[in-house]
């Protein structure tokens, strides 16, 4: 079993923490994830581990550079940085260079995935077009403070759940929408009666919104892995 290794790195003058982990074998390709958030959390950390066994390398971003010690932190952290569409994605970016600057990654296919704010975060990095094949994002928001405004050219997947309170079906249909004027290439699951969150096993009392499906979480897996294959060749 792989094990996470620290990784800094920087986005201009704040300083970040990633966490590695890579596989018994050569990568097949490079895989940046984005936690909810809160940040890094165990769960998220089970994710990276979860792709090393499937043969990735896995490297987990830092959103703030700073301690989450609830979530009524997190909600101001997340704030202030999504508050300017190019900062945030700087912030993105960020991470991927300091995922590329990993001896192991040099000339690797690089990927991404999110979940909930890091859903939304991969989708972000979509619509800058990032130099990644495919992106997957995971009860993500799907809103945005800058529409893609050119064709999109990583894949896309969004595992959504059809309960999600966070995301209501007017925010999917104008995603849908944006998506196909970008003439971008993406696939939209949709688990009928599954909330916010179903990736989550353990998920905090103080959101109110979250909750964990399990069909819900091993589909949406499966599909990021086939989408995945189908993207490496």
């Amino acid at each position: 079993m792989s094990t996470l290794e620290r990784a800094d790195y920087r986005d201009g003058q704040t300083a970040l923490t990633g966490w590695v982990a890579r596989p018994a074998g050569p990568p097949r390709a490079a895989v940046a994830i984005f936690p909810t958030i809160m940040n890094p959390t165990p769960v998220v950390e089970a994710k990276a581990l979860a792709l090393a066994e499937a043969g990735y390398l896995a490297f987990v971003a830092d959103f703030y550079g700073a301690e989450v010690p609830d979530f009524q932190a997190s909600m101001k952290l997340a704030e202030a940085l999504r508050g300017d569409v190019d900062a945030y994605r700087q912030r993105l970016l960020a991470a991927l260079t300091a995922m590329r600057a990993i001896p192991e990654a040099a000339g690797l296919p690089m990927l991404a995935i999110g979940f909930c704010m890091g859903g939304q975060a991969v989708l972000e990095l979509a619509r800058a077009n990032a130099r990644v094949l495919a992106v997957a994002s995971f009860h993500g928001l799907l809103e945005t403070g800058r529409k893609a405004d050119q064709p999109i050219t990583p894949r896309i997947l969004v595992c959504h759940g059809d309960a999600d309170a966070l995301v209501p079906r007017s925010h999917v249909l104008a995603f849908w929408e944006e998506m196909d004027a970008a003439s971008a290439n993406w696939h939209f699951h949709s688990y009928s009666g599954v909330p916010h969150g179903f990736t989550n096993p353990r998920p905090s009392p103080a959101t109110g919104t979250v909750s964990y499906d399990p069909s819900a979480d091993r589909q949406s897996w499966a599909a990021m892995l086939g989408l995945f294959d189908e993207v490496l060749g």
